[in-house]
């Protein structure tokens, strides 16, 4: 059985404008299930910001003592298997996870694989190895990643999602810094404190980043209850059966909701730049020969700056509407880019690079998260979502090949860097061009209702 949807809106019926006039005299203020999913943001971006920071680094060092080069390209091909296996992976098994019960199955199945591989990242590895278990821990995290945004459409109502999302993302990358001050510690401390040397302390912060991850994953696997489902099954062979059915009704779905494929169609190409320029934003500093130190503390500076930018992106949704504020983001990485392929030379344009990118990336990763949660049906999130990962990961495999395949070709990875800047453009197209669903609804609700007017 699946729960009642209302067709207009995606809530259960009967209790849309009962939940807007709650979300209303609450605004501001989280309840305890909200806090809860936000908490694995705290958890899982001490991963994200590690692997953006420190990984490279030390598969560099791993590359140097092996004879190897070109840490970019390197590490753009392994980012590129771990998106590819995950695009692959996700619409299959998100179809299954919206069978009751299942959700929760598959997001602690993702989340364990991925901080044991981040423990296991601290064995004395070879570069190849050590590579290896790397993307099995990205893949870890990236599933269930796909599970975990699914679950904000049984955490909290249409009108908060902007709202709670945006906390997410600003309290995941401000609580991120807590465990990688005292990896950063460990790692330049370490030597003399204990005796250790670098590689040693490199490869113990990756066990304090995996108990960190598990600790603030706790209270949601404890308190998460699936509210929105596709049907129950009593056998799991009945559930795969149908899943199959259900991706191609689910596909055909999208294709006849033009505002749903044109805003997919958009966020592949923009949330490539955005993906791309995180993840290798240490190694192109690392090939200009900017100094470890200075890309670190860099890159500390811009968990600071998001933590606040998320969380004002959210409130500046629901006061300009949260497309506009996508495609104002959209505009901006566009600029970033271009400051990084024309500009990027030396520590300072790191720095600059760096606090640019904090005031921005929160804000378009949690609306986007959130937008899309507001105009896909409830009863199949997680499926959708599945395919909002395809797109997703389809981006990452895109723009990180991108700019590996062009700084091997060229020898220049301002060059690969540039060539985001293109599918920038195709994203601000395909967003001008789309009409918004969530805008209508929300129009629709405030002249229902003279509370929300």
């Amino acid at each position: 059985m699946s729960d009642s949807i209302s067709p207009a809106d995606g809530t259960p019926a009967g209790n849309a404008l009962v939940t807007a006039r709650t979300a209303k005299t609450s605004a501001n203020h989280l309840n305890r299930r909200e806090k809860q999913w936000i908490l694995y943001d705290v958890g899982n971006s001490a991963f994200v910001l590690l692997s953006t920071a420190v990984v490279p680094i030390y598969a560099n060092s791993l590359l140097e003592a092996a004879g190897e080069s070109n840490i970019v390209s390197t590490w753009g091909y392994i980012q590129t298997i771990a998106s590819l296996i995950i695009a692959l992976l996700m619409p299959i098994l998100g179809s299954i996870a919206d069978v009751q019960g299942m959700k929760i199955k598959f997001f602690i199945g993702f989340f364990g694989t991925g901080v044991l591989a981040c423990c296991a990242m601290a064995l004395p590895l070879g570069w190849v190895a050590f590579l290896a278990v790397c993307m099995l821990a990205t893949i870890g995290l990236n599933g269930s990643l796909t599970f975990y945004d699914s679950m904000l459409i049984d955490t909290t109502a249409n009108d908060r999602m902007d709202q709670v999302s945006s906390h997410g993302y600003g309290w995941g990358y401000v609580g991120s810094t807590i465990p990688f001050i005292a990896c950063i510690a460990l790692i330049f401390a370490g030597p003399s404190a204990f005796g250790w040397n670098t590689a040693a302390c490199t490869r113990a912060s990756f066990i304090i980043t995996a108990l960190w991850w598990a600790a603030f994953t706790i209270p949601l696997i404890s308190s998460y209850r699936q509210t929105h489902y596709r049907e129950t099954a009593d056998h799991m062979r009945d559930a795969v059966h149908g899943t199959f059915a259900e991706l191609g009704h689910t596909f055909h779905e999208i294709s006849r909701n033009k505002p749903l494929w044109m805003f997919m169609v958009a966020f592949f190409f923009y949330i490539d730049a955005v993906n791309t320029v995180v993840s290798m934003s240490t190694s192109y500093g690392t090939q200009l020969g900017i100094d470890s130190t200075q890309l670190v503390l860099a890159l500390l500076v811009t968990q600071f700056v998001a933590f606040p930018c998320a969380i004002a992106y959210g409130r500046l949704a629901r006061r300009f509407g949260c497309k506009p504020m996508i495609m104002a983001a959209v505009i901006a990485y566009l600029g970033i880019v271009c400051f990084a392929a024309f500009f990027l030379r030396s520590a300072t344009e790191f720095w600059i690079l760096a606090i640019l990118v904090g005031m921005f990336q929160g804000g378009i990763q949690a609306l986007s998260r959130s937008y899309y949660g507001k105009i896909i049906p409830k009863s199949h999130a997680n499926e959708y979502y599945g395919f909002y990962d395809i797109f997703g990961k389809t981006a990452s495999i895109l723009g990180t090949f991108i700019v590996a395949a062009t700084t091997s070709a060229t020898g220049n990875a301002s060059l690969g860097v540039l060539s985001i800047g293109v599918l920038l453009v195709v994203a601000l197209v395909f967003l001008v061009l789309q009409r918004d669903p969530a805008a209508t609804r929300e129009n629709a609700a405030s002249s229902t209702d003279p509370t929300l007017a």
